[in-house]
């Protein structure tokens, strides 16, 4: 027989499972309906497997083990359908809904901000940028922030989560799983590293230099330029070098650190701009105690622990595939106590006004095992 030919029968098979697809959809809204009035769950995972189990077997063994990826793909969208008729809403649809209606058009001008590090650090700048008039206060660390948030002692936190050269900030995705808030806003930052030291000095001059970790890796190519003989020290944060550097008494020292710490402490830039990529941007987020979801959010993080079964990763994906919801990051961490299990942490590009969004926020605890709504919010550059 010709392609063509084979390519017909193909169609003619597929004009078939349409209808019958159509069919199956419509007994679906049905179990729907049923289920609705008589309060009982969409998923029911003992059908679901028994009935992928009956149908592998009615299969030659060439073909059964297909049967599971077909079904699961068929399941996930039977269940989205089901949640897609359904009026009957989680709590965190609801609390999701409230926030909307009562949280303000904008974020406060003036609140009391925490930030890690001192008058000059990178944190500080984001804080500038997303509030007019912030009342900045400094704490030595990361948990220092979340602690002054969870205690109400300051309203908002502002948090490196990420860099586009170094990568993720460990400690903040640590803090991320131990800590109560909700994340409103993030920001990217354009970050431009400058070599600094004392007025006088010059660059053959340094034989040490001190930075925060994410900076000395955003800035390996200069550092290796310098040669091994250059001691590398790494501290809390950039501005804090910069001050470490103004108040020693050595003419050897030098600081990686922002064009801002530079000014503020009096330093003289040696180098400017010497970071590996110029396209160096560090993600901040910015997290309240409440949650707040503000005019135009189309980002939403989530936190999940997935049962530890083959493929329980991959259904959490799926749903999002099946939603025509985008996944922008997902990175996993380490449960403390549990040997070789993971959380999950997801960065979703949706809509909070969508219906899939809806869904998603209803159906999420089905196939987690642990589900941590984050926030949604607009993120702004």
């Amino acid at each position: 027989m010709s392609l063509d030919k084979l390519r017909s029968e193909i169609d003619k098979i597929d004009d078939e499972l349409v209808k019958l697809f159509q069919q199956r959809m419509e007994v679906v809204k049905q179990v729907s309906n049923h289920k609705k009035e008589n309060n009982l769950p969409t998923l029911d995972r003992g059908r679901e497997e028994a009935k992928m189990l009956s149908l592998a077997k009615k299969l030659p063994d060439e073909l059964s083990a297909y049967i599971y990826p077909l079904y699961d793909t068929l399941f996930e969208i039977s269940r989205n359908y089901q949640h897609q008729h359904s009026e009957n809403h989680s709590p965190l649809y609801h609390e999701i809904k409230q926030a909307i209606e009562n949280t303000p058009k904008m974020l406060k001008e003036n609140p009391v901000v925490a930030c890690q590090g001192i008058e000059g650090a990178y944190s500080q700048l984001a804080t500038r940028k997303l509030f007019k008039h912030p009342d900045v206060q400094y704490f030595t660390t990361f948990e220092g922030v979340f602690s002054a948030i969870e205690n109400g002692f300051c309203e908002y936190g502002v948090l490196p989560l990420e860099n586009s050269t170094a990568g993720s900030v460990n400690e903040v995705y640590r803090l991320l799983q131990a800590h109560d808030f909700k994340i409103v806003k993030s920001m990217r930052l354009k970050v431009d590293h400058n070599l600094a030291a004392k007025n006088g000095v010059e660059m053959a001059d340094i034989k040490e230099i001190i930075s925060h970790p994410q900076a000395l890796a955003q800035c390996s190519k200069l550092i290796e330029q310098l040669g091994k003989e250059i001691k590398i020290t790494a501290c809390e944060n950039t501005a804090l070098a910069a001050k470490m550097v103004a108040t020693s008494d050595r003419d050897d020292l030098a600081a990686i650190c922002s064009h801002h710490s530079v000014a503020q402490y009096g330093l003289k830039c040696l180098a400017q701009d010497i970071q590996d990529q110029t396209n160096n941007y560090t993600r901040f987020i910015c997290i309240a105690k409440n949650l707040e979801i503000y005019p135009g959010a189309d980002k939403t993080s989530i936190m999940a622990i997935v049962p530890h079964t083959p493929g329980a990763l991959y259904k959490v994906l799926a749903r999002f595939h099946s939603l025509g919801i985008n996944l922008q990051k997902l990175e996993s961490r380490p449960i403390p106590d549990k040997d070789f299990q993971f959380k999950f942490y997801f960065d979703l590009e949706t809509s909070i006004y969508s219906e899939e969004f809806a869904i998603l926020m209803d159906s999420l605890d089905e196939i987690c095992q642990e589900f941590k709504y984050l926030g949604s919010y607009l993120e702004v550059v």
